[in-house]
């Protein structure tokens, strides 16, 4: 394979209010820190762990002023985008790295209000509503929703 890939897909929740800069000319840039979680059962002690890693979220434009008006703190959300690498020197004079994913796609999933709701309403083992979408791809199924009827 001649190509290369950079794609990244991941569905968590808004660490932190989303946070804008405008520019000259009228675009703009919006950043917020998106957490996933993996769980797991530690085999010696029988402890359910649960591991957080933190992104780096960066939208532009229209997209960055959807997610400023409709996201805040604790929001589920779906993005799909490519890693990019930058660096900078550092008040200090040391030159500092970051990572960060930028986002050509998502949906909104659930607000966190909505899933508060939910949660008080609703059994543990009863289908989840997906809520109000954006654009692009539909959000992969959790596990806990019925299957469709689907031929494969």
């Amino acid at each position: 394979m001649s190509g290369t890939l950079n794609k990244v897909m991941l569905i968590g929740h808004l660490g932190d209010e989303v946070k804008i800069h405008y520019f000259e000319g009228g675009n703009c840039i919006a950043r917020f820190p998106l957490a996933t979680n993996e769980t797991y059962t530690n085999r010696q002690t029988g402890e359910k762990v649960t591991n957080t890693d933190w992104h780096n979220i960066v939208v532009r434009n229209k997209a960055a002023e959807i997610c400023e008006k409709y996201l805040s703190k604790g929001d589920k959300v779906y993005v799909e985008g490519r890693l990019k690498n930058r660096q900078w020197q550092g008040e200090d004079g040391n030159t500092r790295y970051s990572t960060e994913v930028h986002v050509q796609d998502f949906t909104f999933l659930t607000t966190k209000k909505e899933s508060l709701a939910n949660a008080q309403q609703m059994p543990d083992n009863s289908p989840r509503q997906e809520t109000q979408k954006v654009s692009g791809p539909a959000a992969p199924m959790d596990e806990t929703e019925e299957e469709d009827d689907l031929p494969f």
